[in-house]
């Protein structure tokens, strides 16, 4: 498995000049880059492409940002331009030499509702609707949609691994897979290895995020279960690394970091990536 570092760690939004962070990256060990696209015309991706290969990194994912402003479940425009941004993003990830695009597709990120089943139902065939278009357009391409399951806090849509299976089955596309991410998982899945091996083959993509947000090992995750699934079901995708810090004022405010959690990001990234390097490969 290759091993990869996300880029709100160290900056929001990412641009062009967010490119000298991949000298850094390189020298720590990394082999890829998981870049966070907020605005498509923030960078250049032929560009960015040209500085990934000078350093010998990959691009292992492309991932989609959701404010308010974005929602496959909103209004009208929220709809029509989440659409656009998500078409964008599945042609910006051929540049880039990636095969996926993933985040939480489906819903801006904090809307936590208690709406009634009626409605819900009504948001759920919306999204449906929209990402069997998505997903008709990245198959196009030859690119995977990977949709993000988050905690209860951050959304009432999608929380589970089971909901995002049955999303698949309902979108029905080969290019609509799951991303998993051991933080939120953490807290929705009763063991987040099992939900690994239920998902099996639909399994595109995980981020590896400790269970406070801090470095991946020195929490109470069950890492050496979920390298055991991902072994089992023949995982050979990426793991990315996803944490968040204070140093990324916009970012710790969306991901709700109200304190120091580790000593700072350099070390989340080195002592996360040789963690990782042990567990998983």
């Amino acid at each position: 498995m290759k091993i990869g570092i996300n880029t709100f760690l160290f900056t929001s939004p990412f641009t062009n000049r967010s490119t000298r962070l991949f000298a850094q990256f390189k020298a720590w060990g990394f082999d890829g880059v998981e870049i966070a696209v907020e605005n498509p015309a923030d960078i250049d991706p032929a560009f960015v492409k040209t500085q990934l290969d000078r350093y010998g990194l990959g691009c292992t994912s492309v991932c989609a940002c959701f404010p308010p402003s974005r929602d496959l479940r909103g209004t009208a425009a929220q709809q029509r331009a989440t659409v656009r941004y998500l078409r964008d993003l599945v042609e910006m990830a051929e540049l880039l030499g990636t095969d996926i695009v993933m985040g939480p597709l489906y819903s801006s990120t904090g809307r936590a509702e208690a709406v009634p089943r009626t409605e819900y139902r009504l948001q759920w065939r919306t999204v449906r609707d929209h990402l069997q278009s998505i997903c008709d357009h990245a198959a196009d391409h030859g690119k995977v949609i990977c949709l993000e399951p988050l905690n209860r806090f951050e959304t009432d849509f999608l929380n589970t691994v089971d909901q995002g299976l049955q999303m698949i089955d309902e979108v029905n596309s080969p290019a609509l897979k799951l991303l998993l991410d051991t933080f939120h998982m953490n807290i929705e899945e009763k063991d987040p290895a099992d939900a690994i091996r239920r998902a099996g083959k639909h399994v595109g993509h995980i981020h590896a995020s400790a269970s406070d947000r801090g470095t991946p090992g020195k929490d109470h995750v069950d890492w050496s279960g979920v390298a055991q699934a991902l072994r089992d079901i023949h995982y050979e995708g990426a793991v990315v690394i996803e944490s968040f810090t204070q140093d990324v004022q916009i970012i710790a405010r969306a991901a709700a970091i109200w304190r120091q959690i580790e000593p700072s990001r350099d070390e989340i990234a080195t002592k996360g990536l040789a963690f990782l390097r042990r567990t998983f490969q």
